[in-house]
């Protein structure tokens, strides 16, 4: 990318004043921070909650650390008097005030949009929410597995046997992307209206978005797409094949002129192509286990690696069914280093690239709370940060 115009720092000069906790807001929060605007993550006495969920970082969250670098912290309680002032202070110079707690809970405390927009006309609020900001859905709890089960996730993954949750925290990560893009559009909105205004992003309403497909197809041709593991319920072959090594290869094929080359190139039977049982996709999805068959045949006396590099070679669509070590090792991963008190770690990047390097530091609870406290002590917001 030498050479080139890239991002860099755009949301410089923005303040997002973020009361978080968990994943959806903090990844968020995360790439509003990365895009170079200031973030202060406002936490409980007792912190984020994901400062515990493990302690694989020389005694802190790995957990945290990946979705919390680049912020400053500091620690309110919002029982307390002053610490209610010190928010509304905060709220005053801020661009963008970000938040996942339960529906009401700070418009019961006298921070709706509404109100803080009459001393701040250009605030941007964005609410993260499970089920919505009204109504009894409001009040349901919302883990990230708890809405891939309610949304439809977990019913059309896994195998005919058996659904399953996604093994990432799919609904927390879609919807802060989600949130994260809605705030970029409110920051354009206002730089021609000049005021702000409310989002409310649904971590339901994401996922039936992302739900999409199978919904149609269960309303407009009669039924939901079946479970099939890693194969495919309409297209074959499409899925993994073991080798010799014990690993496994996917493979997928779009059309009738790739299974041909493949048939040649790979299987060494080109008559393969023609046969009429694997003569078009049809014939090969009713035909499933006797192609299986032939593939198997030839897979199974090859190692992984030398399918790949004969795979390749071809031009085979194809990948590896990686494990979490594969992926450690893999010659794709592009990687920034993450710095936690004492423990540097290692990450994969974020995916968009940017001109200057990654903010890598991930705060100690209330480690900005003395110096944030100081600066924002009077009624008018400083024009220069407080040091860290």
């Amino acid at each position: 990318m030498t050479g080139k115009t890239m991002l860099d720092r755009e949301l410089e000069g923005h303040l997002v004043i973020s009361l978080e906790q968990a994943v959806a807001a903090p990844y968020c929060g995360l790439l509003l921070a990365d895009a170079g605007a200031r973030v202060i993550k406002v936490e409980r006495p007792d912190g984020d909650f994901a400062r515990n969920y493990d302690h694989g970082a020389d005694g802190e969250s790995v957990w945290f650390a990946w979705l919390n670098r680049g912020k400053e912290s500091v620690a309110i309680d919002l029982n307390q008097p002053e610490d209610v002032a010190l928010l509304q202070r905060l709220l005053e110079g801020a661009d963008v005030f970000l938040h996942n707690l339960a529906p009401g809970a700070l418009e019961r405390r006298g921070f709706s949009g509404e109100t803080l927009r009459t001393t701040n006309t250009g605030l941007i609020t964005c609410q993260i929410t499970g089920y919505g900001d009204d109504g009894p859905a409001q009040k349901l709890k919302a883990y990230d597995t708890l809405v891939q089960a309610e949304s439809g996730i977990c019913v059309v993954t896994g195998t005919a046997e058996q659904p399953s949750r996604a093994g990432v925290s799919l609904c927390d990560i879609a919807t802060g992307l989600t949130a994260f893009s809605a705030i970029l559009r409110a920051l354009i909105q206002r730089g021609k209206t000049g005021t702000g205004l409310d989002l409310s992003i649904s971590m339901f309403d994401v996922m039936a978005d992302w739900m999409n497909m199978p919904l149609l197809v269960q309303r407009y041709l009669g039924r939901a797409p079946a479970r099939t593991g890693l194969t495919h319920p309409v297209i074959a072959p499409y899925g993994p094949y073991p080798t010799a090594d014990d690993s496994q290869i996917m493979i997928a094929m779009q059309n009738d002129r790739e299974w041909q080359s493949f048939c040649e190139t790979i299987l060494g039977r080109s008559e393969l192509g023609t046969d009429p049982r694997f003569a078009d996709n049809t014939c090969r999805v009713e035909n499933r286990p006797a192609m299986d068959a032939e593939i198997n045949a030839v897979f199974s006396a090859k190692t992984r690696d030398e399918l790949m590099a004969l795979l390749r070679q071809h031009n085979i669509a194809c990948a590896r069914l990686s494990s979490v070590e594969d992926l450690s090792n893999h010659e794709f991963l592009r990687q920034t280093e993450i710095h936690f008190g004492d423990a540097e770690l290692l990450a994969a990047d974020l995916p968009v690239k940017t001109a200057g390097p990654r903010q890598h530091i991930v705060p100690k609870l209330d480690a900005h709370g003395v110096a944030i406290r100081r600066e924002f002590a009077g009624s008018e917001r400083q024009e220069k940060a407080g040091e860290p």
